[in-house]
């Protein structure tokens, strides 16, 4: 049976081309950071169950430990309160509140920060602390906060910390306020994602000072964005490569919302082909355009419903072939994503990478290309 140790070499040397690390002081501390203190249990998915299924594992199962080295992002929390210790048998069914997520891209994350030694840097979501020890590691103890908006998880955290030698400073509370008391860092990541980014973040961080955030809403599209800080209040920078979502922040999570009725509208041919809201960009470039909607739908037949207003739109199959929309309500949300997707299609579908965003004291807004391209302003 392997040990710890030897799990922990061999995932580190698993990780090749674009997870492959290439700072030598991060991978000595991807060597050294003990996941299996940080993740003593976690929910696994139970395959071919829908509504999603999880079972839990506990620490000294058989394959307990070596799921522990996957490459793989661990649930540890459900729905924001169920924890694998509070399932008493069988499966559990409920929403991923808190994970440890997969360890190559904390890490890859943690090289496109750029926080180097001597950086000071703000960590928002502790979640189980492995990002956090990875990070007290490489840069120490006294140049690392982390906050944590559960309590429950940031005292797991916390001991976890402690036990694996880590003492960085610790914060329950709201990350979204940051740290006021702390600042200026050089640094801020997110381990979680937001709606758009909190005005306190871009005062904590110096000028020169970089953010590493997720943006996502409430149709569940993701997009890394690495922001340079300008000077209080405003940064810009553009969106990286590759498929990278986490949690929302959970005071930027949707309302609680009633069972979803599909009601008569205004019906239409739709001008694009509803199939490419369900693809990563697509959907992220639709979720921009209708920033307060939810998408739900498989394929072609999309149903987006707007928080905000009960607006609704759908579409279906049209008789003669191609698709219709019903849309009804004050807002025409297929109007705002048709539109959307047809500037995001005249620059050539790019991936996120082809992306920018720009913070200013006036608002938040991601373009396309350049700053003076097609854009859409975040909800602040």
């Amino acid at each position: 049976m392997s040990t710890p140790a030897q799990l922990r070499t061999a995932l580190v040397d698993g990780f090749t081309g674009e997870d492959k690390i290439t700072d030598p002081a991060w991978e000595h501390a991807a060597r050294a950071v003990p996941r299996e203190l940080f993740v003593g249990s976690y929910f696994l998915p139970v395959e071919g169950s829908y509504p999603t299924a999880y079972r839990p594992v506990f620490r000294g199962e058989p394959g307990w430990l070596e799921q522990v080295y996957s490459n793989e992002t661990l649930i540890t929390q459900l729905d924001g309160r169920t924890r694998p210790e509070d399932v008493t048998g069988g499966t559990v069914t409920g929403v991923p509140s808190s994970s440890s997520t997969l360890p190559s891209l904390v890490l890859r994350m943690w090289h496109q920060l750029g926080a180097e030694a001597g950086h000071r840097v703000l960590e928002i979501g502790t979640g189980t602390g492995y990002s956090t020890a990875l990070g007290a590691h490489r840069l120490g103890n006294a140049n690392l906060t982390s906050v944590e908006y559960d309590p429950g998880v940031g005292e797991a955290a916390a001991a976890a910390l402690k036990a694996a030698g880590y003492s960085p400073r610790l914060i329950i509370g709201d990350g979204l306020l940051g740290d006021p008391d702390g600042g200026p860092y050089d640094r801020l990541v997110a381990t979680c994602s937001v709606r758009y980014v909190p005005p306190p973040w871009l005062h904590q961080v110096k000028p020169g000072g970089r953010i590493l955030v997720t943006l996502s809403g409430w149709s569940f599209g993701f997009g890394l964005a690495l922001l340079v800080v300008t000077g209080p209040g405003e940064a810009t920078g553009r969106f990286l490569p590759g498929y990278t979502s986490f949690m929302i922040a959970r005071p930027h999570d949707r309302p609680p919302r009633q069972s979803l009725s599909l009601l008569p509208g205004d019906e239409r041919p739709t001008r694009i082909d509803p199939e490419i809201i369900g693809t990563w960009t697509g959907n992220w470039v639709s979720q921009l355009a209708a920033p307060s909607a939810e998408r739900m739908g498989v394929g072609g037949q999309q149903i987006l419903s707007d928080v905000a207003t009960g607006s609704q739109a759908r579409t279906m199959p049209a008789p003669g072939g191609g698709w219709t929309v019903v849309q009804r309500g004050p807002l025409r949300l297929w109007d705002q994503v048709e539109s959307a997707i047809e500037a995001w299609q005249r620059a050539g579908e790019p991936h996120q990478e082809g992306f920018g965003f720009t913070v200013s004291r006036s608002g938040q807004r991601v373009w396309i290309g350049h700053e003076d391209g097609p854009g859409w302003s975040l909800p602040i």
